[in-house]
């Protein structure tokens, strides 16, 4: 089989293994990222993996530069890409897209024991941007009205703002007209 054709063949096994599943995201056909913990994890992280135009016969690229990812150490960083091109290399010439995702779930927590997480200045606790989203579904939106909608409101109100009497009347139609009785 050619590397496209093995190629193929992986994206389609990847897209019904992981469908539903909020952790994985397909970017491209031949770029994928993959969140290894949950969002509340402190210990979270993102693995951004892209297929070479040879893969699986050469090593996939292997990036932590999401930016999910600015809260983890250079050290940390080093050593999950260390650990992970490990196994690129035991798997090399098969398909290793689910091995490789599955592997990190499995050793998460041996990649990251010794991650501090990393504050810069910039970032925001968890915490602060929870409610600040709480508190801005907590508001609710003001109807928005076109310029042709207020003028036609504006056009239906005398200039107190109120509408005029008999506004929604129906014209009244003839009995005679809609069959009543006749006294011939």
């Amino acid at each position: 089989m050619t590397a496209n054709e093995d190629q193929e063949m992986e994206l389609e096994a990847l897209r019904s293994i992981y469908e539903g599943d909020e952790g994985f995201k397909e970017v491209s056909p031949v770029s994928f990222q993959f969140r290894i913990g949950g969002l509340e994890d402190t210990k979270a992280f993102i693995l951004d993996i892209t297929w070479p135009e040879t893969y699986p016969d050469t090593a996939p690229q292997i990036s932590l530069d999401a930016f999910f990812n600015n809260r983890i150490s250079v050290e940390t960083k080093q050593l999950i890409l260390s650990k992970l091109e490990q196994q690129v290399e035991a798997n090399l010439g098969t398909a290793m897209m689910y091995t490789l995702f599955e592997w990190a779930k499995d050793n998460q927590e041996a990649l990251m024991e010794n991650h501090k997480p990393v504050m810069s200045t910039a970032s925001t606790s968890s915490s602060e941007v929870t409610n600040t989203i709480s508190t801005a579904k907590k508001k609710e939106k003001k109807e928005q009205l076109t310029k042709a909608q207020k003028r036609r409101i504006i056009n239906r109100t005398d200039n107190k703002g109120e509408l005029p009497r008999g506004w929604n009347w129906v014209d009244v139609i003839k009995l005679s007209k809609t069959g009543g009785k006749d006294d011939d």
